[in-house]
């Protein structure tokens, strides 16, 4: 990808029409699903995992211990790592670990070879995502349903059933996006925040002496006491971070300022005050470890409070698909999956898309993990894995970001980064000794999408190389067309050029065989820069070739999602000048028909038939681009691999 400029600290956010007041709302719907749901399963699973090192039970020492983790956990990485300091490296306005590396990428030092590194695992970063879309809607509405084990026992056997129902309902309304919904968001999750801090209160009221779990020492005391069951515990407590990598990627929908101040004014407080409330009923009732969130709860809250949760745990789900659809462009946008078709469905957000091929893959393998777990509990093993190895490969992006981008002393990035790093790498080992609990399945599906990524990239590369082989010279072209060997028909010609090729293989195949080219000729390339947007006036630049052919390039953002169309029709106008109506344009489109060649040593057999599959499976050029299939022409070309 070409690079339109640079961004640094600071750099000034796009403007938010939305006041601070209503934004602050909408970003508690749009960004802390996740990590507030949290509640619902981290501190039962952190108390179970305690309680299987200890005989079965937890005492004082496990109970603060645990809180005292997650207190520390929250301030140091969510709020200080992301809030404070990951947030600062926005792309234009826009955050994620894709937006992030794009970011650092131009300004990573050390030659090729390193700055070949860092793309692999910022890429590797984002694949992991992937994994955490199909555990995360699977985990927040399965712990939800899971409160009816105390609502209402006689619907537990259908915990599991009820579960999947409405996941898979959720999928299913994913086609006519979340417009409409996702002004409720806010409120929704605005009630949410204010019932678990209630609910939090009324349990610390049963044993103040909770509130001494602000003090670090609970946990070196129990690490002290039993180090392994500590390094367990420690990897349960994750689980209250896993919504932190959603406050960056989600920065671009509502802006910096009003995610920072509900963070600090909603949604710290009232995790702090939840967790510590679940804590002092295992004070209180040591023997107690299953499903503390609901038991903090009257009688008479329950089934309002399941309720609720399945609503939070919803949106938290939402956010999530919302956020695979959004990385699932941006790759395609880069080069790193091939097209698919992508449904814009709302004309208000931008970011409001449906990719229908992503959107079921996620619903059988969502599904498929609520029917092949047997309850949250199990579930959370396999869930921390893939968020924690994303949240430390951010922090060696940062690390870039601080010295390269931000200019900051060694000392002072050698010393965030290393406490981030510490941390980070303690989190990501204790998960790893779930691997074989489920901690497998995130982590084999973002090496999956991975390995696709750099098949798909390597095969694009080579195939545009070997047609950028056969083309031959503007000269040579002009001159055949300056000799009769095209008749120039009145109209439009828009040939559609993915290589740095001047004259495209299609172009000349066309000109060869049918001996006949328009009067008219735009030679179009889209190229996305390492920008989330590009501003419509600086979409096209064209260059004359001469005999009425122009060489244009329409410019994009990794964001946003190309539209030939509406791009073909400013060049006619602004630059070529003609009066011809868009709707008589032709539109040329190379139809690649790839062909596995054995004798070929730059793949194995596997990789050459699975690229073909890909290759043959992406999305039609028109549909993609946006181009009315009346106006179409496809011309075949034969590429062996």
């Amino acid at each position: 990808m070409a690079m339109m400029n640079k961004s640094s600290e600071g750099a000034a956010e796009p403007a938010h029409s939305l006041p601070l007041a209503i934004a602050s709302v909408a970003a508690l719907g749009i960004v802390y699903g996740d990590i507030g749901t949290s509640p619902l399963y981290t501190f039962g699973v952190a108390a179970k995992t305690a309680a299987d090192g200890a005989g079965g039970v937890v005492d004082t020492v496990a109970v603060l211990g645990m809180l005292s983790m997650i207190v520390w956990a929250l301030l140091i990485v969510v709020a200080l790592k992301y809030v404070v300091f990951v947030m600062r490296a926005d792309n234009h306005g826009e955050g994620g670990i894709l937006a992030l590396l794009a970011l650092v990428r131009p300004w990573s030092t050390g030659g090729d070879k390193r700055r070949k590194i860092l793309i692999v695992i910022g890429i590797f970063g984002a694949t992991l995502l992937f994994g955490d879309g199909v555990i995360t809607p699977a985990i927040s509405v399965l712990s939800a349903i899971e409160g009816l084990e105390v609502a209402a026992p006689s619907l537990t056997p259908w915990v599991k059933t009820i579960t999947v129902v409405i996941l898979i309902g959720l999928f299913l309304v994913q086609c006519r996006g979340t417009a409409v919904i996702g002004r409720m968001f806010g409120p929704v999750m605005l009630m949410w925040f204010g019932t678990i801090a209630v609910l939090g209160i009324s349990g610390i009221l049963r044993a103040p002496q909770v509130l001494s779990a602000l003090d670090p020492s609970w946990a070196l005391a129990l690490a002290q006491r039993d180090i392994w069951v500590a390094f367990m515990v420690f990897g349960a407590v994750f689980l209250a971070l896993t919504g932190g990598e959603a406050l960056y990627a989600d920065m671009g929908h509502v802006g910096r300022r009003p995610i920072r101040l509900t963070w600090f004014l909603v949604v710290l407080p009232a995790l702090l005050l939840n967790y510590a409330g679940q804590a002092a009923l295992l004070l209180a009732e040591p023997g107690n470890i299953t499903n503390p969130f609901f038991r903090l709860a009257p009688d008479a809250w329950q089934l309002p409070l399941v309720a609720l949760s399945t609503m939070a745990t919803v949106i938290a789900s939402q956010s999530l698909i919302s956020g695979v659809f959004t990385i699932t462009r941006q790759s395609i946008n880069m080069g790193l999956l091939p097209r698919m078709k992508i449904v814009q469905t709302s004309a208000e957000g931008y970011g409001q898309i449906y990719l229908p091929a992503v959107n079921y893959t996620l619903m059988l393998l969502t599904v498929g993990v609520v029917q092949v777990f047997k309850s949250s509990d199990d579930m959370a093993a396999a869930f921390g894995i893939a968020v924690s190895g994303t949240m430390l490969i951010t922090t060696v992006l940062l690390a870039v970001a601080m010295r390269q981008l931000w200019h900051w002393p060694v000392a002072v990035v050698v010393t965030l980064a290393g406490v981030f790093t510490l941390i980070d790498l303690g989190f990501f080992t204790s998960n790893m000794f779930k691997i074989t609990q489920g901690g497998w399945l995130p982590l084999a599906g973002g090496i999956t999408v991975f390995l696709t990524m750099r098949l798909w990239e390597r095969g694009r590369q080579y195939v545009d190389g070997r047609l950028a082989s056969l083309t031959e010279p503007v000269e040579t072209f002009l001159k055949r067309l300056e000799d009769g060997k095209a008749v120039r028909r009145p109209g439009l010609g828009v040939f559609l050029a993915n290589t740095s090729s001047e004259i495209p293989v299609i172009m000349q195949h066309h000109v060869k065989h049918n001996q006949v080219l328009p009067e008219h000729v735009i030679i179009l390339k889209v190229v996305v820069h390492e920008v989330p947007r590009v501003q419509s006036r600086d979409r096209l630049t064209a260059t004359a070739m001469g005999d009425g052919i122009w060489r244009a390039e329409a410019h994009y953002g990794f964001m946003q999602t190309p539209n030939i169309s509406v791009a073909a029709r400013l060049c006619a106008e602004d630059v070529l000048k003609v009066d011809i109506p868009p709707e008589n344009f032709t539109y040329y489109v190379r139809h690649e028909r790839i062909i596995a060649d054995v004798d070929n040593r730059e793949f194995n057999g596997f990789s050459e038939w699975f690229f073909a599959y890909m290759a043959r499976n992406a999305a039609e050029a028109s549909e993609f681009y946006r181009i009315s299939g009346e106006q179409v022409v496809e011309i075949g070309i034969r590429i062996d691999i």
